[in-house]
Parts: C-alpha cells; sequence; structure tokens
C-alpha cells in the first residue's frame, strides 16, 4: 500500500494548487460576476442590442467555463481523497488502484487548467489565425511548409480544436505554396501564439535522387481572431478587392464562379484572401476578419517604443531567423527523440519519420 499513500500525497499536492488557482483567479468574484451577467440576458430588450448580447453571452461562456472547471477539478479531488482514505482503511487493492488512475488523470487535468489560467493575456482567448509560407529550399521547402500544417492540424484536432481552412494555394511539384488557416476554441491565440517565426527542418530529401541532406524553411504567422466588439477602423477607399475562381476540390459552383476574394489595404500593403466559403459574399467577410486582425496586430506594434521589442528584427524565411530547427539527419545523432530547450531556440532531434516527428511535437505541446 506504498503507491496508495504516495498517491494521497500526490492528492493533497494537487488540492493545495487548485486552491491556490482558486485565489488567483478569484473564483468568488468570478461567480458572482458570472451570475450578474446572466440575470441580464433576462431583461427586456436585451437581444435588441445584437453587439451587446453578443458580448455578454461570449463573456458568459469564458466565465462559466473557467468556474465550472475549477469546481469540476475541486470535487474530483475531494472525491479521490475520500477514496484512497477508504481503501487505506479497508486495506483494499482494487480501490487503491482506482485511486491511482484517477490521481494520474487528475494531475493531468490541475496542470493543464494551471497553463490555462496563464494564458491572460489581451487577445490569448480568442482563435488563431495562423499562415505558412514556405521559405528557401523550393519544392523541398513547400513539402516542409504542409508537413507544418498536418502537424498544427493533428494537434488542433487531437485538443478538440475545430480546424478551418481559409485559403490554400498547392505547390508546383509537391507540398503548398501558402496555407491559411483559422484554429478554433478557447485559448487557441494564447496556446499558439509562441509557434510564431521561422522553423527549419534538416532531412535526407525524398526529392533528392542522390539522397543529400537539404535544409529547409519556412514561417508561421499567427494573429487572433478579432472579434466584433474590437473597434478597428478601415477606410473603404485604401481597400483593392479582387475577386477569382477558387482553386482545388469544391465542386462545380465553386470553381466555376469568381466566389474567391483577395483584399489589399493599400496604405500598408497588406494582403489577405479567403476561398474556403461558397458564396463572395461569406469570403469578403471572412478575409475583412483577417485584413482587421493584421492591422490591429500593425497597430501594436506601432505603439512600441521600438517596433524590434514586439516584432524583433524582421528576417528572411532562411538560415539564422529560425525559433527552432527539426533536424532528422544524421539519424546517428540519438537513438530516440529528445527535446533540447535553449534562451531564444528550441532544437528537436528526432530519430525517425514525419509520423514521429508529429508524435513527438504533440507530446512536447501538451
Amino acid at each position: 500500500m506504498l503507491e496508495l499513500e504516495d498517491n494521497l500525497k500526490l492528492l493533497q499536492t494537487l488540492n493545495s494548487r487548485i486552491k491556490e488557482l482558486g485565489k488567483s483567479l478569484d473564483i468568488y468574484q468570478l461567480e458572482l460576476q458570472l451570475e450578474y451577467l446572466e440575470s441580464q440576458t433576462m431583461e427586456e430588450g436585451f437581444w435588441n442590442d445584437s453587439k451587446k448580447s453578443t458580448k455578454i453571452l461570449g463573456d458568459i461562456k469564458k466565465i462559466k467555463s473557467k468556474c465550472v472547471n475549477y469546481r469540476d477539478l475541486e470535487k474530483q479531488i475531494a472525491e479521490t481523497i475520500e477514496l484512497g482514505e477508504l481503501a487505506k482503511i479497508e486495506q483494499d487493492n482494487d480501490i487503491a488502484k482506482e485511486v491511482q488512475l484517477d490521481t494520474k488523470k487528475l494531475e493531468k487535468e490541475v496542470e493543464k487548467f494551471e497553463l490555462a489560467t496563464l494564458l491572460s493575456g489581451k487577445y490569448d482567448s480568442n482563435n488563431a489565425i495562423l499562415t505558412i509560407h514556405p521559405g528557401a529550399g523550393g519544392t523541398e521547402s513547400q513539402d516542409w511548409a504542409e508537413m507544418l500544417y498536418r502537424m498544427y492540424t493533428r494537434w488542433a484536432n487531437k485538443n478538440d480544436y475545430q480546424v478551418k481552412e481559409l485559403d490554400y494555394l498547392e505547390g508546383d511539384e509537391a507540398g503548398i505554396k501558402s496555407v491559411t488557416f483559422e484554429i478554433i476554441g478557447d485559448n487557441a491565440y494564447g496556446y499558439m501564439k509562441s509557434e510564431k517565426g521561422v522553423h527549419r527542418l534538416v532531412r535526407i530529401s525524398p526529392f533528392d535522387s542522390g539522397g543529400r541532406r537539404h535544409t529547409s524553411f519556412a514561417s508561421v504567422e499567427i494573429l487572433p481572431e478579432i472579434t466584433d466588439d474590437i473597434e478597428i477602423d478601415i477606410n473603404p477607399d485604401d481597400l483593392r478587392v479582387d475577386t477569382y475562381r477558387a482553386s482545388g476540390a469544391g465542386g462545380q459552383h465553386i470553381n466555376k464562379t469568381s466566389s474567391a476574394v483577395r483584399i489589399t489595404h493599400i496604405p500598408t500593403n497588406t494582403v489577405v484572401a479567403c476561398q474556403s466559403e461558397r458564396s463572395q459574399i461569406q469570403n469578403r467577410e471572412t478575409a475583412m476578419k483577417m485584413l482587421k486582425s493584421k492591422l490591429l496586430d500593425l497597430k501594436e506594434k506601432e505603439q512600441k517604443d521600438k517596433i524590434e521589442d514586439l516584432k524583433g528584427e524582421q528576417k528572411d524565411i532562411a538560415w539564422g531567423s529560425q525559433i527552432r530547427s527539426y533536424v532528422f539527419c544524421p539519424y546517428t545523432m540519438v537513438k530516440d527523440h529528445r527535446t533540447n530547450y535553449e534562451v531564444g531556440n528550441v532544437e528537436s532531434v528526432m530519430d525517425g519519420n514525419i509520423d514521429d516527428f508529429i508524435e513527438a511535437y504533440l507530446k512536447m505541446k501538451l
């Protein structure tokens, strides 16, 4: 029953951690705020102002999620402690095993909740809009860009986020020339914002008949989706809107009409495009959301004393600019995958193929 004693000690630690989180969140104040917001939805004329009602409903959803998660964890930990004490008194191995499994699960849940609590940035709770561009390396880099797209998509699906493809341009021989997609769910931007930058891949190229080692680069741009309650003034005269036929799969209607939309903000030369929706109107609305996100990002950078404080020096998608390196070759470097964290750079060294790499990334990200 030594393991049971260790589990009970861990449960007491988890109980202390969750109580500290409750103080940090000021959970009682949050519950009072939730009660007040819910009472507003019952007031006469609440639905007359769609902007205000949408904002309040969004706030209710976020606050309720925090409160419910906190209370559920608090209750589960307390019940598991009681179950562990019962197993200790009864000397019941079956209950002790159940306590052990529950403790491991609760430890992961508490860590996940702690991380979500730390995501308190202004836009951390928003959806994330990602754009991936290949850099130096030709076809090899285009293939690498597609690999990154697969990686982020699988991470999102594994964590119950929705993925919505907004714009996709296939590569000449393989991979992609660019892709823009949205990860939809709570704290999507908070989790993904650390991925912003240039990513470097080293491997034996499948496109080189000589079997030589190649280095490829791809850039990942990540922006928060701008919600309706955030005001961004855009002069319609500053916009150039182009329409064109959507590419790729999508059916007869999409490919035979000019439903895809490209919007250029002339003063800043910011370009966004969307072709995922069936109608031009829907694509335009989505493209405008993307444009607002980019312009807000530029506006916040201008408010810094030095733009470099936030953005860093503008770099090429090439050697010396990477935030992370994924090294598949030489394979003899390691027997199994490992991840080394360094200041300003994270280097992931793996022995295996792309699926091994993706699984290693998912473990690292979780």
